[in-house]
């Protein structure tokens, strides 16, 4: 009988009630993980508030075996990242595995973003998920038998996307957390590792990316699989990576520097770069 992947691990999942969050909950109780899943239950627009959307996926989970505990507080509110963690400690006596999903969808001009909206955007897309990573790290090293970190990060941090100067600004954050982590944890063995999903969820099934790719074809399923992969002891030598998935296809995401260009001497004018940019930047 093979043995779960996760058989005894604990993780906390944010943003556990829909979409990619739920997809990993649900796949990591099946590969026999103990659950500590959050979401306040907001729209797809991070609007309002719904205690019993987590509520209903424990409730499921339980059903099927799982240990599960469930919590509907604001994951950006002050302390709250380190409220979960603590619950992990207090529930199961330990934690392994950190998962950050919560999220919404923002869709604004750069123009048109107020300092209202682009404050929720980084609390929710980037201050919760350094809050989580420096509470969650801090009780794994206590422990000192590591742990894993994964932080749902977007196309936008690379590409860019109309409408997403915002959210792609604290998901851009987001791959320097995770790498500048990885490289300050990676003595005490916690990971830490992106994921740059692409998959047809509540928040963005209506946009013109999904129009013409079938209903399953780049589901939520699909990056569930690769965060187990990451939580489990199969990627232990995997660390500070930042990871794409958009249905069946994983890749890497890199960050290169060009050759360069170089000026003979001093500083070079402006002229000068007007002639050796592109040589530069190839």
């Amino acid at each position: 009988m093979t043995t779960a992947l996760l058989e005894g691990k604990v993780v906390v999942v944010t943003g556990a009630a829909g979409g990619i969050g739920r997809a990993v909950a649900e796949t990591c109780a099946r590969e026999g993980a103990k659950l500590v899943l959050n979401d306040v239950g907001a729209d797809r627009e991070g609007q309002g508030a719904d205690p019993d959307v987590v509520a209903r996926v424990a409730s499921e989970l339980r059903s099927g075996g799982a240990e599960v505990v469930h919590d509907a507080s604001d994951v950006s509110a002050l302390g709250a990242a380190g409220a979960l963690v603590m619950t992990a400690k207090e529930r199961f006596g330990r934690l392994d595995g950190v998962v950050s999903c919560a999220g919404f969808l923002v869709e604004r001009n750069v123009l048109k973003t107020d300092d209202w909206l682009f404050a929720r955007v980084m609390d929710v897309h980037l201050h919760a998920p350094f809050a989580l990573v420096r509470a969650a790290g801090a009780l794994m090293v206590e422990q000192k038998e590591g742990g894993s970190i994964v932080l749902a990060s977007g196309p936008a941090a690379y590409f860019g996307a109309r409408g997403q100067a915002a959210i792609g600004a604290a998901q851009a954050g987001l791959i320097a957390l995770a790498r500048s982590a990885a490289l300050e944890l990676r003595r005490h063995e916690v990971r830490v590792n992106a994921i740059v999903p692409t998959a047809r969820t509540r928040a963005n099934e209506d946009l013109p990316t999904f129009a013409a790719i079938p209903e399953g074809a780049m589901s939520p399923a699909h990056v569930a699989g690769m965060i187990g992969y990451l939580l489990s002891g199969l990627s232990s030598d995997v660390n500070g990576e930042v990871v794409g998935v958009a249905g069946a296809r994983a890749y890497g995401l890199k960050t290169r520097e060009t050759p360069g260009a170089f000026s003979e001497g001093g500083p070079a004018e402006p002229r000068w770069w007007g002639e050796k940019f592109r040589e530069a930047m190839r």
